[in-house]
């Protein structure tokens, strides 16, 4: 959509919205990034695939991928606690596997595939480079992992710093620590990882949209 139309309907549809909601839209699309972004291998409980929503909506990380090779993304409402609605979520599920589909379009856009494992000595978080280029962040089953597919294309492994006995974190705590880390580093550095002017008008049109026909539904 063109600049000016885009710019229209917003102020059209702002006319509909409180001033609160407003101020609060603005805020958040301006802390929205897409220099970040996760993907979700084959997750199979519907509370730990709601919460990392949750998570990225919470660390203002706009995208997230979800590979649907097994097992089917489903959203727990009770968890995700509306956040659905501010995320973008990419669903891959038309092969029987399609990791490897994910991966290829992921590198199309220019990301770097992060493997998250405890099983490799590559990069501990703290000491992960941001400023090398958009980085996606993949977390496996609860089970497995990550499959092999994945850790054969993977740009780079990173591990959450641990000092206990038991193995690794479940996968959504996992999430939470990687985006908090990230999402406060990523804003201390000096690239470019807000969105888009472009982006940004897209992503408030969106959300006053959500916001009204929340407001119709009820």
């Amino acid at each position: 959509m063109e600049k000016d139309l885009l710019v229209r309907s917003i102020q059209f549809l702002e006319e509909f919205a409180t001033e609160k909601r407003k101020n609060l839209i603005n805020e958040n699309v301006d802390n929205r990034t897409r220099y970040i972004t996760v993907a979700l291998e084959n997750i199979f409980q519907p509370q730990n695939a709601s919460a990392v929503i949750r998570s990225c909506d919470c660390f203002g990380i706009q995208d997230l991928h979800v590979i649907e090779n097994s097992n089917e993304y489903n959203i727990n409402p009770d968890v995700v606690m509306g956040a659905s609605k501010w995320v973008d979520l990419y669903r891959y599920n038309k092969n029987k596997d399609n990791t490897l589909d994910t991966i290829k379009s992921l590198k199309e856009k220019g990301y770097r595939i992060v493997a998250t494992t405890p099983h490799t000595k590559d990069v501990l978080l703290p000491d992960f480079d941001l400023s090398k280029g958009k980085s996606v962040f993949f977390f496996g089953t609860e089970l497995t992992g990550l499959s092999d597919v994945v850790m054969d294309h993977a740009d780079e492994f990173v591990k959450i710093p641990m000092y206990g006995f038991t193995e690794s974190f479940n996968i959504s705590v996992s999430a939470a620590l990687v985006l908090n880390h990230l999402a406060t580093e990523v804003r201390r550095t000096k690239v470019n990882w807000q969105l888009s002017e472009q982006e940004k008008l897209e992503l408030k049109l969106d959300w006053l949209k959500n916001q009204l026909e929340e407001e119709i539904n009820c």
